[in-house]
């Protein structure tokens, strides 16, 4: 899973459709995200002495990871992603669209190096 804390993702299918928000937290074990507004429920809180109101209060929800792409930087629309290494042997993360880079994923290693 490529999907990270603050990557910025469009909602693919469900209600929320077409929205963007940013990745608040990624659950790796269910294979799930939470998106900043997105997939809201509430949740209905009885009067107590931490919330003395109580009432309907509005909270986030994990969306599956399958449900959510990426967004390319350079055409701002979801995209699907690849891993690849530069001539110097650095592995990066890349917009499938476009070929531009998301974000470098290891440092240079000389071992992945294009030799010329």
């Amino acid at each position: 899973m490529f999907i990270r804390t603050d990557d910025v993702v469009v909602i693919l299918s469900g209600d929320d459709k077409g929205k963007r928000g940013k990745v608040v937290r990624v659950l790796r074990e269910a294979d799930k995200v939470v998106v900043e507004g997105v997939n809201l429920v509430y949740k209905h809180m009885k009067p107590s002495k931490r919330n003395q109101q109580g009432g309907r209060l509005s909270k986030e929800m994990p969306v599956a990871v399958s449900n959510v792409a990426l967004l390319d930087p350079s055409t701002g629309r979801p995209t699907r992603v690849g891993v690849r290494y530069t001539a110097d042997g650095t592995k990066e993360l890349y917009a499938k669209k476009s070929g531009s880079t998301l974000r470098v994923l290891a440092k240079a290693n000389p071992k992945y190096a294009t030799a010329k």
